[in-house]
């Protein structure tokens, strides 16, 4: 009995061990092979080949521009290449230079010195005071350079040209030895000429910083129009307009502009010349066309010294400080031809 009954568990077993294999064959589903997708091989950005760097006793150049010169960007070097030497590591010029950089120099900024010769070099180069260039009345053909180009000299002192300050940051300095100006018994300032060998100095030392730096006209200025409440220089005898004829530099108005806009000035002047409104008229013409000047209304010590070094450079026969209607018509021509951006 005992010995059936082990038989029929012993079946049962097996059937059941059997079942149960049956079912886990019958339910498993193998799983589908998912394609793995390649990685697409990227093909290698070709760098621009730049211009080597040049290298004369250890000193490194770069004289190549390849920024965009429409932008005013600029990568050549004029000098030797500056660069850090931090200790323990190795500074290398793999990717030098990156096209998004440009000058320093935006400006050029004229100056007589009021002195002879031998004391402007003493004060230029001794006292706390400088240029960048100094322009000497010996007849030689020599420029004396006083301070690196790529450093700022200190010639400009408080200043301001339309939406920038402190132009010593962004501008190159050129001294003129000249004696500046005397008063006659009236008070009116007399000033000094400058030689022709002085102008032809200037004319080809301002023609090749100008074409370095790429500096616009309307940045090529008198020191008395960055300053005019307190500078005079390079006064009225400054030949500005012979720069521009002769030698395309600096700003200088249309004739046939000029004449339109004073057949206009001749009578609204005379009638308007206290109305606040035309004050303030002028006022803002002066502002837009650079000088640092407040919106007051009133013709005073400001505005007068301002209208006067606008006249220093564009209308120098008559530097009375006075908005008449040549001077109104020449701000308008000026204003037409070189608009603020």
């Amino acid at each position: 009995m005992r010995k059936t009954l082990y038989i029929i568990g012993l079946s049962t077993f097996v059937f059941s061990c059997t079942s149960q294999q049956n079912v886990k064959k019958n339910t498993y589903k193998p799983k589908t092979p998912v394609s793995q997708v390649k990685p697409t091989a990227k093909t290698p950005v070709a760098e621009t080949q730049k211009p080597k760097i040049t290298n004369e006793h250890g000193v490194e150049f770069f004289t190549t521009n390849l920024a965009d010169p429409a932008k005013n960007d600029n990568t050549a070097s004029y000098g030797s290449i500056v660069s850090a030497k931090p200790a323990g590591y190795k500074v290398v010029k793999t990717y030098f230079p990156a096209i998004a950089q440009n000058f320093r120099q935006r400006y050029l900024i004229l100056h007589y010195t009021a002195l002879p010769d031998d004391t402007s070099i003493k004060v230029l180069t001794q006292q706390g005071v400088s240029a960048h260039y100094l322009v000497n009345n010996t007849g030689d053909n020599e420029i004396y350079q006083l301070v690196d180009e790529n450093k700022r000299s200190y010639h400009a002192g408080v200043s301001a040209w339309r939406n920038d300050k402190n132009l010593n940051d962004t501008s190159i300095g050129i001294e003129i030895v000249n004696a500046g100006y005397t008063s006659d018994a009236t008070g009116k300032k007399i000033f000094a000429g400058f030689s022709d060998e002085q102008v032809r100095k200037v004319a080809a030392l301002a023609k090749d910083i100008v074409a370095r730096y790429q500096i616009p006209a309307t940045n090529v200025l008198a020191h008395s129009d960055i300053a005019p409440t307190r500078k005079q220089d390079p006064g009225p005898m400054f030949p500005w307009k012979k720069l521009y004829d002769q030698y395309q530099l600096g700003m200088w108005y249309d004739e046939t502009a000029k004449q339109n806009f004073l057949s206009l000035a001749q009578e609204e002047v005379p009638l308007k010349y206290n109305d606040l409104s035309f004050i303030f008229v002028v006022q803002t013409a002066l502002q837009k066309f650079g000088y640092y000047i407040d919106l007051s209304g009133k013709w005073d010590d400001a505005t007068k010294r301002t209208i006067e070094a606008f006249q220093y450079h564009f209308r120098p026969l008559n530097y009375d400080g006075i908005m008449d209607a040549e001077t109104w018509a020449t701000l308008q021509a000026l204003n037409q031809k070189y608009p603020a951006k």
